[in-house]
């Protein structure tokens, strides 16, 4: 199983110069130094063939041509109404990473047994608002949440693993702190135990 960081953005000016603008902000009022932003993605090679798992907006089409398993609403639920703010996870046998070539780095982090683990748990992932911090874990649900999720749910230690040097991902300690409670409080606010 490899994981693979990608610019925020890369190939898609408007999302690019949207992310950069945040980043700036986020830097700002952290009184820190700007960072390149990375978005992840996995890639899950067992016998039955190679997977990609990957979260992305929702393109028009037939859902079931890109192995989607989930989807949630981005910014919050009465924007998900419409899918211009919905995004997707999928699980797509066969399936490419759009912006593949832009890969900053590429790590392996796992074999075939912990790899056939992740695919299982891919339609389990919390389908949370995006942007949002709804389990209070002090980081935001997006891309980076489902990837450190999928990985700290199947055994994979986080520790080494992180966006390449100099850079941030946003929403990958969300993943793993979701994924460290207990099953049952795994989806609920610490304070709603």
């Amino acid at each position: 199983m490899y994981l693979y960081w990608l610019p925020v953005g890369a190939g898609d000016h408007v999302v690019r110069v949207c992310s950069g603008v945040y980043e700036l902000l986020a830097a700002l009022v952290q009184r820190r130094r700007p960072c390149h932003l990375y978005h992840s993605a996995l890639e899950v090679i067992v016998p039955e063939g190679r997977y990609v798992i990957e979260v992305t907006p929702i393109p028009a089409g037939a859902p079931g041509e890109r192995g989607v398993v989930a989807e949630g609403a981005v910014g919050s639920d009465l924007l998900g109404q419409a899918r211009l703010f919905r995004y997707q996870v999928r699980r797509w046998q066969g399936g490419v990473i759009p912006d593949v070539s832009y890969a900053v780095d590429v790590a392996k982090v796992a074999g075939d047994a912990t790899g056939q683990r992740v695919l299982e748990l891919v339609p389990s992932v919390p389908a949370l608002v995006w942007g949002r911090d709804q389990l209070h874990t002090g980081d935001m649900w997006n891309s980076n949440s489902v990837t450190s999720w999928l990985l700290a749910s199947a055994g994979v230690d986080l520790s080494g693993l992180g966006p390449p040097a100099g850079g941030r991902a946003p929403g990958w300690d969300a993943g793993r702190v979701a994924a460290a409670r207990p099953a049952g409080d795994a989806l609920r606010p610490p304070h709603a135990a």
